[in-house]
């Protein structure tokens, strides 16, 4: 029988041991890829999502940053160079709604404050948020380089953002433009497409008689602002219209509008007759591009009709809708009303139903851009996880529109531009100075908006790694971006997009996707729903191990999970079994050490080392091939069903006997395979196994398994 650390007589406790293990982790060095020993030579690199700067982590990140801890501790061991950069994210618009909520509980408003002092007040709240979020990312194990730790709003950071803006420009690739945006009226901002949620929502669809036609609407409040009647030019039934100029009655004057004939305009919708109304439509604004159409604007910024409604002026949407309809009846001009089920945008962080408005703003032209990011992963430069998401990604590259980079916040990187607000020009900053004078007779200011948060987001992987000082490019291209599907449209077409740009090469090789982390039940978490799980209050139950594992064990890429506190309860009895295991074969294992030459083995000895050696192989492939999922669930089912259920059992005899050769032989087998799958669940369940490497006698002191060699089958 052999001496075994105190610590190992009394049962395994995540919190008197995770905090300790992170610190001696960071105290070694080892997360900085300059300090590992000298056999870590090829780079292997992973840029974290940065999380919101604006609260606590959620599930999803939670299993963001075990996903690629295990990665990187993983290549660690394989003697990759691993650098995995943190970051937080000031997340622009999102941490601005989450203030403005603690503003009205407060009874105050955003739109009664100077805007350097609301800039301020948020900036001191996310300064202290985010240390709690970084405190959450080491709870969870993450052996990232704080060394290398970047925010989105670090000066260096806002200059080279500034920077791409002003080279874009120079580049005709951005421009200031008067179209249609997508506006919340809630939050008096523009919104680009993928912050606006789509939602299903039953509408009536009112048809109104329009001279000669009859067209279907669900807006008959914008009819002060029809500037025409389309149908589609292969419609035998309004051929003797196109072209022609018809007189339409409105429910205070008559009005003349000319018929056009465009292609996108459905024959099977309603009556195959549409009234046209650009200023108030994404799809009518692109036919008054076509068509040279005029453009009225009647719904002002806050969702009321204006003075070019007439005695509708004032009235906000619904209300101005349900009058208007009234007096429509009244005149006999409503045909019928049907209901109507359709997708209609809302504000992503308020619901509110988006108002496209003609506004001036600044775009960037995506088509040159996304055709080269289409280009790279045709040619196979950048690999999907799962592969059907390069489908995706094709759709959104070849099928963009200008991007609406400016947003009318205060919390976020100002534009570096000027604008003369008599014509809506817009200039770069350092072409000119504020109050120059516009030959419109007009004078430029400087421009308050700020930058949409995914474009100095879409540019991280090259900002994180100081770009453009070329110090720590020897790390980029990056070798994984790992993060939720969702961003398959929002943040990974931007990166690949800016990483070209810049630097003329693709940011990261490999693309995994995981999905979406659900309740118990399979639904989505919500605050409203009350079925949020705090990954802190399941680490500070379980323990981090626990957590980490049950994130990931059925985890396939790319489908959603569902999240129950047994599970994760579940694999804290896995890791007591890890620990009983180890303390049962340390205590056999006499004055051996791992490092002993082997004795002289049985075949039943020689069969488990076999067995083992599969299981290694198993296991190494799979992490090769991102199948975290099974090398998680293999090494669970080898350590507990076999390692722990059958083979500690059949030692027992060999061990308790009195043949000393085949005593010998037993504890070095059950050595053997515990060294073996502690390394191989590191990656996993880190903290525990470091603990029990530390109890594992050597012939050297000092050994961290941080920096332990993947086992070789």
């Amino acid at each position: 029988m052999g001496t075994i650390p105190e610590k190992l007589n009394k049962p395994y406790d995540p919190k008197a041991t995770e905090g300790r293990i992170y610190k001696l982790w960071e105290e070694s060095g080892f997360f900085n890829p300059d300090n590992l020993p000298s056999r870590h030579t090829e780079p292997y690199t992973i840029i974290m999502p940065p999380p919101n700067a604006n609260g606590r982590l959620h599930v999803g990140h939670a299993l963001t940053i075990t996903l690629e801890d295990i990665m990187i501790r993983y290549h660690r061991m394989q003697g990759r160079k691993t650098l995995w950069v943190p970051g937080a994210d000031h997340a622009g618009f999102e941490t601005q709604t989450v203030y403005e909520k603690k503003l009205e509980k407060e009874g105050r408003s955003r739109f009664k404050m100077e805007r350097q002092e609301l800039y301020d007040e948020i900036m001191a709240f996310t300064l202290e948020s985010k240390k709690f979020m970084e405190d959450d990312v080491r709870a969870l194990g993450a052996s990232c380089d704080w060394s290398r730790e970047r925010f989105t709003l670090d000066p260096v950071v806002v200059r080279e953002a500034q920077e791409t803006f002003r080279k874009l420009y120079r580049d005709n690739l951005a421009y200031r433009g008067y179209r249609t945006v997508n506006w919340c009226t809630k939050h008096q901002t523009s919104l680009s497409d993928v912050e606006t949620e789509n939602t299903e929502k039953t509408d009536k669809l009112y048809f109104i008689k329009y001279g000669p036609f009859t067209v279907a609407t669900v807006r008959p409040e914008t009819i002060f602002g029809d500037v025409a009647i389309a149908v589609n030019p292969e419609d035998s039934r309004y051929q003797q219209y196109i072209g022609q100029e018809v007189t339409v009655q409105h429910p205070e004057k008559t009005i003349n509008l000319k018929v056009i004939a465009d292609e996108a305009v459905d024959i099977e919708f309603g009556t195959g007759a549409l009234k046209i109304t650009p200023a108030h439509d994404h799809n009518d604004f692109r036919m008054s591009e076509t068509h040279q159409l005029p453009r009225i604007e009647v719904i002002d910024q806050f969702g009321k009709l204006n003075e070019k409604a007439g005695k509708y002026a004032g009235l906000k949407i619904a209300e101005a809708r349900t009058q208007v309809v009234a007096d429509l009846q009244a005149l006999g001009l409503i045909e019928k009303i049907e209901d109507y089920a359709h997708t209609v945008p809302a504000c992503y962080k308020c619901s509110t139903t988006i108002e496209p408005r003609i506004m001036p703003q600044w775009f960037i032209k995506m088509a040159p851009l996304a055709k080269r990011a289409a280009d790279a992963v045709r040619e196979g430069k950048i690999r999907f996880i799962p592969d059907n998401f390069e489908k995706i990604f094709l759709y959104w590259m070849d099928n963009t529109i200008d991007w609406n980079i400016s947003r009318q916040i205060v919390w976020g990187i100002p534009i570096p531009a000027l604008v003369c607000k008599k014509c809506n020009k817009g200039v770069l900053d350092d072409d000119m100075k504020a109050g120059t004078s516009c030959p419109c007779g007009g004078v430029f200011e400087i421009d308050t908006d700020t930058f949409d948060t995914w474009f100095s987001s879409g540019q991280w992987p090259l900002l994180a790694l100081g770009y453009p000082d070329k110090k720590d490019l020897a790390y980029y291209p990056t070798d994984v971006m790992e993060t939720g599907r969702d961003l398959i449209f929002k943040w990974i077409p931007r990166m690949v997009i800016f990483g070209l740009y810049l630097e003329g090469k693709v940011p990261f090789h490999t693309v995994y996707l995981h999905g979406m982390v659900n309740d118990k039940q399979g639904k989505k978490m919500s605050k409203s729903k009350g079925n949020v799980v705090s990954p802190i209050e399941l680490t500070d139950k379980y323990g981090a191990d626990a957590l980490r594992i049950g994130l990931v064990i059925g985890n396939t890429p790319g489908n959603d999970i569902s999240l129950s506190e047994d599970k994760i309860k579940g694999y804290k009895h896995f890791c007591n079994k890890m620990w009983n295991a180890t303390r049962f074969v340390l205590t056999n294992a006499g004055d051996m050490t791992v490092d002993t030459s082997h004795p002289d083995l049985t075949s039943r000895d020689q069969e488990i080392l076999a067995e083992l050696d599969t299981v290694i192989k198993n296991v190494t492939t799979h992490f090769e091939n991102y199948r975290f999922h099974l090398a998680g669930e293999e090494l669970y089912h080898y350590f507990w069903h076999t390692f722990a259920d059958i083979i500690i059992e059949e030692m027992k005899p060999r061990l308790s006997g009195t043949d000393e050769a085949s005593k010998q032989a037993a504890a070095w087998i059950l050595l053997q395979v515990l060294a073996t799958t502690t390394k191989m669940l590191h990656p996993f369940v880190p903290f525990i196994t470091e603990e029990l490497w530390d109890a594992f006698p050597f012939h050297k002191e000092e050994r961290l398994l941080i920096i332990e060699a993947w086992p070789n089958s």
